[in-house]
């Protein structure tokens, strides 16, 4: 009788105790290193934001809840009339060479990403070098695929030195990253490891050259790495001689190859990280047929580029995403998203020099040209027979009767690249009054310039009229007197999908899509995508909170999910990493007026950049503040952050 009494309160205690949630259970026993209030907090979940309280200790989420004792924190802050969410997700970057250089990745900070992925479009560093006597592999598919110059190649190659895919996960874990990181298996570096670079672009690899990719590949995805990527993109080349006029080596391989190697990604429920074969539609959909369980066995999880509405063929990006539903119904068991690209796609150019101009074979043969080859440019525009191809190209299905114009009138070009002068926006123009212009607006007020001897509008304008010859007849001819005339020293841009952003938010929304696309890092004179989660977010916030919320954990916990990488959410236990957002800022905020170009000593070159200020007021990374008041803390890029992520 003696032991009831205490066996009951024990009974009561143990009873309350388990009854709380284990945030309280935290609050309870738990002091914080940081406690913020009153934010509206949007979990990932997708489930409705609700005003309330989080708390980190030691770099992870401690408590959420109302009321969290503020006497328990080190430090508080406020987030009253601020959106608290997880760190976003950057699902598509080419920061493998500039995260070596700057691994605080600041850019990318500041907009709130506090996850990057990298190796993709088949490209990467986790092998090294590569380089073997003069061949420099590295240099030699960045350049024009991502339009990266070659001195700021090179200047990042000289701090590599690690030779093997264990060897990067290995480096990685030791250097001050600010972002979390997660890495995809290039298979144009794989195919270079495996069988040289020469022989990766000139034949097949023999049955010991494909075993051995084979073993590389499934070294890597057992160290965790996320997959396999590969590219299909008719525009993207190698740089060095005498290789310039082949693409890179991923695209010599066989539809058996990457049925082979994707074998190892599917055994291990990793994902193929593609862009399509847009040259051949219908090669296109067979490839994208891997993904299939039903016809090899188990799902593929894919993840291809883009579902994004083009300017010249507004029907592209559903058509991909109706192939996705398709292949992911029961009828075939899929598992393929495309990324969706949050913002407008605005590509700047400077003269010629752009990845879009790669699609056509005489713009080509120009961006070919070593990056300072003035000379063998200007060689080639005055050349007869350059001359005619450039017509060619310039009017292809555009021009008089044919099939390649009836596909054009039906939204399915042979080329993608803007060519109507009504589109193409001069931005660092000749002279300062032609910035904002239409090249056809300039157009047209020279050839009235050259029948009536009147219109100019000032006399700088007139002194470089003069200099156009009298024989102007078309839009042809006005580019290529620009390009003799100025080479790469004139800039405009053309906004070449997701126009106005009139159908972004639907393709963000579709369940085939997959948010998160920014290519950041890549293009570095002709992009500036760091912004387009934030534009996302925008996007959503003129529907309603709830769609605000779906978008969040659109470019968070389901990535995460999707990719196998623990980060995304706020659950308790997890590294913190969170960011709060001025949700009256974002509101009021242009994307295209923040975006410029900016020297970087980092790269000793200009870069375009995106710097919204005052969107994100604050970055915590593993529960450090790295981004407060529009200004970088002084821990980003000198401690360990982030991690090298490993995929479960």
């Amino acid at each position: 009788m003696r032991f009831r009494p205490l066996t009951l309160a024990l009974q009561i205690n143990i009873f309350v105790f388990v009854s709380f949630s284990r945030k309280n259970v935290y609050r309870l026993i738990m002091d914080f290193d940081t406690l913020i209030v009153g934010a509206l907090v949007f979990d990932g979940t997708g489930n409705p934001a609700t005003v309330t309280d989080v708390a980190i200790s030691e770099g992870k989420i401690a408590a959420i809840g109302k009321d969290l004792p503020r006497v328990k924190a080190a430090k508080v802050l406020d987030g009253s009339d601020q959106w608290l969410m997880p760190g976003l997700l950057d699902i598509h970057t080419h920061l493998d060479l500039e995260v070596d250089l700057e691994p605080g990745l600041p850019e990318v900070v500041r907009h709130g990403t506090t996850t990057v992925l990298v190796g993709n479009c088949s490209l990467g560093t986790c092998f090294g070098t590569q380089e073997e006597k003069s061949q420099e592999p590295i240099v030699d598919c960045f350049t024009r695929v991502e339009n990266i110059p070659k001195k700021v190649l090179r200047k990042i190659a000289k701090v590599i030195d690690w030779k093997d895919t264990k060897g990067y996960l290995q480096h990685l874990d030791q250097i001050p990253l600010g972002p979390n990181i997660g890495i995809f298996v290039p298979h144009s570096m794989l195919r270079v490891e495996a069988m040289g670079l020469e022989n990766s672009v000139s034949r097949s690899p023999t049955e010991s050259e494909m075993i051995r990719m084979e073993h590389l590949l499934s070294d890597a995805m057992d160290q965790g790495y996320l997959g396999l990527s590969t590219d299909g993109l008719p525009f993207h080349y190698l740089s060095n001689s005498p290789n310039t006029e082949k693409r890179i080596p991923t695209q010599f391989a066989s539809f058996s190859e990457l049925k082979r190697l994707l074998k190892i990604v599917r055994i291990r429920d990793r994902v193929w990280q593609t862009t399509p074969i847009i040259e051949n539609r219908l090669k296109a959909i067979l490839y994208f047929t891997l993904t299939s369980g039903r016809l090899f066995g188990k799902t593929l999880k894919t993840s291809a580029l883009s579902a994004m509405e083009m300017a010249v063929a507004p029907k592209t990006g559903r058509s991909f995403l109706k192939i996705a539903k398709l292949l992911n119904s029961w009828l075939f068991k899929g598992k393929l998203h495309f990324q969706a690209l949050g913002t407008n796609f605005r590509v700047w150019s400077d003269g010629i020099v752009s990845p879009l101009f790669e699609e056509l074979p005489s713009t080509c043969k120009l961006i070919a040209k070593e990056y300072d080859d003035v000379a063998g440019r200007k060689a080639l525009l005055n050349d007869e027979k350059f001359i005619e191809e450039f017509r060619r190209d310039w009017y292809h299905g555009r021009r008089g009767r044919s099939l390649s114009t009836l596909r054009t009138r039906l939204g399915l070009p042979d080329h993608l690249v803007i060519r109507d002068l009504n589109s193409l926006y001069f931005d660092g123009a000749p002279i300062s009054e032609w910035d904002g212009e239409s090249m056809q607006e300039v157009l047209d007020r020279l050839k009235n310039y050259k029948q009536t001897g009147s219109s100019a509008r000032s006399d700088k304008e007139k002194g470089v009229f003069d200099r156009f010859s009298d024989n102007i007849i078309d839009e042809a001819d006005f580019l290529l007197h620009l390009l003799r005339e100025y080479d790469k020293d004139f800039r405009f841009w053309a906004d070449v999908a997701n126009v106005g952003n009139k159908a972004t938010l639907d393709l963000l929304l579709d369940d085939a899509a997959l948010p998160g696309f920014n290519d950041s890092g890549a293009h570095i004179t002709n992009m500036a995508f760091f912004d387009a989660n934030l534009m996302s977010l925008k996007l959503a916030q003129e529907r309603d909170l709830q769609t605000v919320s779906t978008m969040v954990k659109r470019l968070t916990s389901e990535p995460a999910n999707f990719f196998g990488i623990d980060v995304g959410t706020l659950d308790i236990g997890k590294q913190a990493d969170i960011i709060l957002i001025d949700p009256k800022v974002l509101k009021s905020w242009d994307c295209n007026e923040t975006r410029r170009l900016e020297y970087r000593e980092l790269f000793d070159h200009k870069q375009m950049v995106n710097r919204p200020e005052g969107i994100v007021t604050q970055v915590l990374i593993n529960g450090h503040t790295v981004w407060v008041d529009g200004r970088f803390t002084d821990v980003l890029g000198a401690k360990p952050l982030g991690r090298a992520l490993r995929a479960a």
